[in-house]
């Protein structure tokens, strides 16, 4: 990432960059296991793709000084909270929920605060579902609970989320009322789209069940036998 403060605090930002890149990589990898583990239960995977990233120096300036904050370190870990974050990519509405849901049971993973843009969409259209959540960062003497934020989209809610983005850039955020009308009725058909293919889906996992005799795929997660789940992590000494 390009420098962003004042050469005195290089090292308390290089600290915090450590920090953000290692939540980003415990984040990622807890997804990549509930993906697999959804597979392997289900036959069936519920995320398209996931994408992360450090934001950018320039984009921390810019939100600084949009809440007219000096550019230190300890403000933006203070008053950033996307700093460090990912997007997850799913083909309906329904796996949205249900990979929210999974991400908050993790023991070890604290909630801070949720953003229902699905339920309650932007004026401008927009649709998302946002987590900021906090995991502990075990060092070599310490433990640090550090931000990510989350974001869940359907691959329509991310498509439409691209353009607005670039538009909000090229127009600096001051895009043509005839421009934002039209994004607002794109968000309307792709609102409208999600739901058509939600409703597909499930037409056609009631097919399947209907064609299998009333089979249906195992729908319980927990299924390592009870008397396993101690022996995974434990170990045997042999006599």
């Amino acid at each position: 990432m390009q420098q962003l403060i004042y050469y005195d605090e290089e090292e308390e930002w290089s600290k915090a960059l450590l920090l953000y890149n290692a939540a980003l990589k415990e984040v990622s990898t807890k997804l990549e296991i509930l993906n697999n583990e959804f597979k392997l239960a289900h036959q069936y995977n519920p995320i398209e793709h996931i994408t992360s990233r450090l934001k950018s120096a320039n984009s921390i300036a810019r939100k600084m000084r949009i809440k007219q904050k000096e550019l230190t370190v300890e403000n933006i870990v203070r008053y950033i909270n996307d700093v460090a974050g990912i997007r997850i990519i799913c083909s309906f509405t329904s796996d949205i929920y249900r990979i929210a849901a999974a991400i908050t049971k993790q023991n070890d993973v604290t909630v801070l605060k949720v953003k229902d843009y699905i339920a309650n969409p932007k004026p401008n259209g927009y649709t998302s579902y946002h987590m900021i959540i906090s995991v502990p960062i075990f060092l070599s003497n310490d433990v640090i609970n550090t931000k990510v934020e989350i974001q869940i989209r359907t691959i329509a809610m991310d498509f439409w989320a691209s353009l607005e983005h670039k538009i909000y850039y090229k127009f600096e955020g001051k895009a043509p009322e005839g421009i934002r009308e039209e994004l607002r009725q794109c968000a309307d058909i792709i609102s409208y789209l999600d739901q058509k293919m939600l409703s597909i889906n499930e037409s056609v996992k009631k097919y399947d069940k209907d064609f299998n005799g009333g089979a249906v795929v195992n729908n319980n997660i927990d299924y390592i036998p009870n008397s396993l789940k101690p022996l995974y992590g434990s170990v045997h000494s042999e006599p």
